[in-house]
């Protein structure tokens, strides 16, 4: 039975992981206001930032796809991990050696499967450094040496060499403890006749990192003609290692793309080198598999899409590089950077260029000179004669619809303009109109309207418009409620005082009821910090008390609007006791408006049915909730 990690160990891991630092690793994070940071959320789909973090609470909180919580919350939710798993990883990161109740701690038993994998890739990555420096690995060595990469630079890259012989690493990592079915789960070894066997043999082996730093695969070059295999060959699909999202070199370059909000996008691990030894360190690469929407959406959180971004593709102008410029295109349009394509002289890669050229003809070649739309469409075109009326129509035939696929209608009409002029056709509103219709037609039967349409709101709009309608955790139907309606204004302000800023609402806050709070969303709010102790155990510890209230959430549509409440800026210019006091103040007058509209309704329903005593009871209680709503007005929060 797995060991339960002692809770003053959690707190532990949780005050000393700082959760701007851990979300920093998977997207850019810039200046939100009031002690805030904003980026673009990694959960779902956006072009305008409505995540946000908030370092001194611990928190973050998606305003679009309202997720939330804290640090282990955000490692679960995007690496895909058991608490005991995130607890494990962020603890490492930490130094802090975890307890367990419940029979102790057998590491081999009780780590999670994805902590084991980790483990075994970076073992396996200490290994083939190792060997590189053997005699065997000559030949890897010479491989690097020609092409411009010394000692350092396979230090630093991480390069290693993987010995010829059958089960050299998996004897290895057996004797560290790991299973069989650990090995083989990895992708590190495969089934052999007699057992486990190596998967790489006499290679040359990159390691492969996600975001965050952590190895989950190699891709290995074949060395010796006597390899059958291919001449790359990757790590399969496993747990941990999805080739179509991850991209190599991203942890050495995820920085400088943040900072310089450009990506230059490769075709291999040795131009990967070669550009960031020459200066270009925001080369990535992907991993034998071409690249497509999830690699955007990992560019995307770092580039930040502000508008100055750019996009360098460095695809061979051959053939296959022709191609994947056109199947990048496809994908264009999920970009709000600008995107360009760079083709080195006589179709040389990166490294082949750095070679022959040196570092400044790299550097050179990565500055954006030619849009990718625009290669895209010249390709498309180069291939019928344009001296002909019958090449030109073919040749717009196929590719107006490619234009059509734009989904800015700006964007969409300049580029129809540009065609007419690759094409030849002098009337340029015939092949807007063409394109135009082409767009419509697609947008009918659903093929490519599900994006930005010509007309719809902006995305930063929609996003606001999603965060705007939360639902009541207890509404089994019916529309939305607006909880940003002036009706509720006042209590979302006085809930974001009682998790933001606990001292200047306690003790006041402490004696309204369940009640007071109209929408049933923020009466469950209310509840969980009754039940956490009160808001006067925020006054002395913020981050405890909240984690005390998220652990009180019933369901996760109660926990997701706390990291709302807990992180959303205030209306007001100055937070302070009267601001806290005034909205005390109108939370508890409506309160008492409504409980007087209810009394004296009941008697009207009642008439003269209503007994004496009764009568003489609900006169006397409107009398003296009259007063106290007229001792609120007069005097503020001195009446409470």
């Amino acid at each position: 039975m797995a060991g339960r990690i002692n809770d003053d160990d959690v707190k532990a891991v949780r005050d000393a992981v700082p959760i701007d630092a851990v979300v920093s690793e998977y997207l850019q994070l810039r200046n939100a206001g009031g002690g805030n940071l904003k980026g673009l959320c990694p959960f779902h789909d956006e072009k305008s930032p409505s995540f946000q973090v908030s370092p001194g609470k611990g928190l973050f909180h998606c305003f679009g796809c309202q997720e939330g919580g804290d640090t282990i919350a955000f490692v679960m939710k995007i690496d895909h991990l058991t608490f005991s798993e995130t607890v494990e990883r962020l603890a490492a990161k930490a130094g802090i050696t975890l307890r367990y109740e419940e029979g102790g701690y057998n590491p081999s038993h009780q780590r999670g499967e994805r902590i084991r994998l980790v483990e075994a890739h970076k073992i396996a990555a200490d290994f083939y450094r190792e060997q590189l420096n053997g005699p065997e690995a000559e030949i890897g060595r010479k491989f690097l040496a020609e092409r411009g990469f010394d000692q350092d630079a396979a230090a630093h890259f991480g390069v290693g060499y993987s010995p010829a012989g059958w089960d050299h690493l998996t004897r290895f990592l057996r004797g560290k403890g790991f299973s069989d079915k650990e090995l083989i789960s990895s992708g590190i070894s495969q089934d052999g006749r007699r057992g486990p066997i190596d998967r790489f043999r006499g290679r040359l082996m990159w390691p492969i990192s996600d975001t965050s730093g952590e190895i989950v695969g190699f891709g290995a070059r074949k060395l010796r003609d006597d390899d059958n295999g291919p001449k790359y060959l990757n790590t399969p699909e496993t747990s941990i290692y999805k080739k179509s999202q991850v991209l190599y070199g991203i942890d050495l370059a995820k920085k400088d793309i943040a900072k310089a909000s450009r990506a230059v996008v490769v075709e291999g691990y040795t131009d990967v080198m070669a550009c960031h030894l020459a200066g270009v360190t925001t080369a990535i690469a992907t991993c034998g598999t071409a690249f497509g929407g999830d690699h955007i959406k990992i560019l995307r959180r770092l580039l930040m899409d502000n508008g100055s971004a750019r996009v360098i593709f460095t695809f061979d102008g051959d053939a296959a590089g022709q191609k994947a410029a056109l199947r990048a295109f496809e994908d264009d349009q999920k970009f709000a950077a600008e995107t360009y394509i760079a083709i080195a002289p006589d179709n040389m890669d990166p490294c082949d260029l750095r070679l022959a050229k040196g570092d400044e003809a790299v550097r050179d070649l990565v500055e954006p000179r030619t849009p990718l739309f625009e290669f895209a469409l010249r390709q498309i075109v180069g291939r019928y004669d344009l001296e002909t009326p019958a090449g030109r129509a073919a040749a717009l035939d196929e590719a107006a619809p490619v234009v059509a696929k734009i989904k800015t209608s700006s964007v969409q009409r300049e580029v129809a303009v540009q065609l007419a002029g690759f094409v030849g056709i002098l009337d340029q509103e015939f092949v807007v109109h063409r394109v135009n219709q082409l767009a419509q037609w697609a947008r009918g039967r659903g093929d490519g309207g599900r994006g930005d349409k010509r007309g719809s709101a902006p995305a930063a709009s929609r996003a606001g418009a999603q965060h705007q309608q939360v639902r009541a955790p207890a509404a089994p139907s019916g529309p939305a409620l607006n909880l940003r309606s002036p009706a509720h204004r006042t209590e979302r302000e006085l809930l974001k005082l009682a998790l933001q800023k606990p001292a200047l609402v306690s003790p006041a806050f402490d004696a309204y009821g369940v009640d007071e709070f109209t929408a049933p969303p923020y009466a469950a709010v209310r509840q969980c910090i009754a039940e956490a102790g009160g808001a006067e155990l925020g006054v002395a510890e913020t981050r405890e008390y909240l984690v005390q209230v998220l652990d009180a959430t019933p369901d996760d549509t109660v926990r997701k609007l706390v990291t709302e409440l807990a992180v959303e800026v205030f209306h007001g210019k100055s937070i302070d006791e009267g601001y806290a006091g005034e909205h005390l103040v109108k939370v508890r007058l409506r309160a008492v408006d409504r409980r007087i509209d209810d009394v004296q309704g009941s008697l009207a329903r009642l008439g003269s049915n209503v007994a004496p005593d009764h009568l003489a009871a609900a006169q006397n209680e409107v009398w003296v909730l009259q007063q106290y709503a007229q001792s609120l007005r007069s005097h503020g929060a001195a009446a409470l």
